[in-house]
């Protein structure tokens, strides 16, 4: 069950990385400003859900399941 967890955990943290890349590319090459801010906002989001799913993870493996 952990090994799933952590899978979904990574997949979580490349849409991280994948947000916040578009997002300053967009910025860079001076593309809407409301794309970026709704880039960021995506990033934030799934953060916070990898952060969820770190914790989650690490209790599971700390308890054994």
């Amino acid at each position: 069950m952990s090994s799933f967890f952590i899978f979904v955990t990574i997949i979580v943290m490349m849409l991280v990385v994948f947000f916040l890349v578009r997002g300053l590319i967009n910025m860079m090459k001076g593309g809407s400003g409301e794309f970026s801010n709704k880039m960021m906002q995506g990033r934030i989001a799934f953060q916070a859900i990898a952060i969820v799913l770190i914790m989650f993870t690490l209790w599971l493996i700390q308890s054994g399941h």
